[in-house]
């Protein structure tokens, strides 16, 4: 499932199973490649990774609560944990594993 954040879903939306967080930029080229390769991402695992993309300018709060210093950046939760994490564009095989190894 490929979602906007949204504040009030945001605790439930990452307490259960495995969740990609995208966190990006509007204005960052990079971004916008990487966000054709999560549509795709999600059409290949389908109900196995909730992926929710969090526009980088307007959430201050979770950014500094990540340690967010660049985007796009690719954190990995695994009930609310923190797995795994990538900053930069990544090629739809490293996330798949990224994923996969949560």
């Amino acid at each position: 499932m490929l979602k906007d954040f949204v504040q009030e879903e945001f605790d439930t939306d990452i307490k259960k199973g495995v969740v990609l967080l995208d966190f990006y930029s509007k204005t960052c080229g990079p971004c916008k490649m990487l966000a054709f390769i999560l549509q795709d991402i999600e059409k290949t695992m389908g109900d196995q990774v909730k992926i929710i993309k969090i526009p980088f300018e307007e959430n201050t709060s979770l950014v500094c609560e990540y340690q967010v210093e660049g985007y796009p950046t690719l954190i990995v939760l695994k009930n609310g944990k923190e797995v795994n994490r990538k900053s930069g564009l990544q090629q739809k095989p490293v996330i798949i594993k990224m994923i996969e190894e949560a």
